[in-house]
């Protein structure tokens, strides 16, 4: 198995935690997205990767670009360490609050869309940060409403056991923590952070603990 990663990517940092949750060895190889004008967009990355976006995944003959896909991948070739429950609520519940991480908050604070408002809209820094703010923000605390009233959230995102919500969320606490974002205000989101940043596979896979971290 090959991941092609950057350390700081939430969407990398997700497979990360999978792979190391359910046990598998894997390749690293860094792609730095703002070297040289970032190595994800030279041409040797976007023939693999017409996306220019991390990660990418290689494993035999296929070659995934999405982390959602590649999550769900690795739970059905590799599901002696589960992480969507067996029932079906439970893992339509677990989906939702990855895709509310994945889908919603994610994608409009992503690198190439900040970069988009200064390099071609013109805003300032400050314009930028209020705008990572506020997307950020908004998002988690609907995410802290959906996880305050769901009976079935426990210590982690649903029940005591790590799933793809726990490999989805605690990369974007990394990010809110990162720009300075209290998120002790969203007392769910911050305890079951918490309670994942002990777990070792976790702790493997943060930015920090990688060959190409900064």
């Amino acid at each position: 198995m090959k991941l092609y990663t950057y350390f700081r990517s939430s969407a990398a940092y997700r497979v990360r935690i999978a792979l190391n949750l359910k046990g598998l060895a894997y390749d690293a190889i860094p792609v730095h997205l703002l070297r040289g004008g970032g190595e994800h967009l030279k041409d040797e990355y976007t023939r693999l990767n017409p996306s220019g976006l991390v990660p990418t995944f290689q494993d035999d003959y296929i070659t995934l670009t999405q982390s959602m896909a590649i999550l769900e991948y690795l739970e059905d070739e590799h599901p002696d360490v589960p992480l969507l429950p067996k029932d079906a609520m439970g893992r339509a519940r677990v989906r939702e609050i990855a895709q509310i991480i994945a889908c919603d908050i994610h994608p409009v604070n992503n690198l190439r869309v900040l970069r988009y408002l200064v390099d071609d809209l013109g805003l300032s820094e400050d314009v930028k940060k209020q705008w990572y703010r506020h997307w950020l923000v908004g998002g988690l605390e609907i995410l802290e409403k959906h996880l305050a009233r769901d009976p079935s959230a426990g210590p982690l995102c649903h029940g005591y056991l790590p799933t793809i919500a726990d490999c989805c969320l605690v990369p974007q606490v990394f990010n809110a923590q990162r720009h300075g974002i209290d998120v002790s205000v969203y007392p769910n989101i911050a305890r079951i952070n918490a309670a994942c940043v002990e777990i070792p596979a976790f702790v493997a896979a943060h930015p920090s603990n990688q060959p190409d971290a900064e």
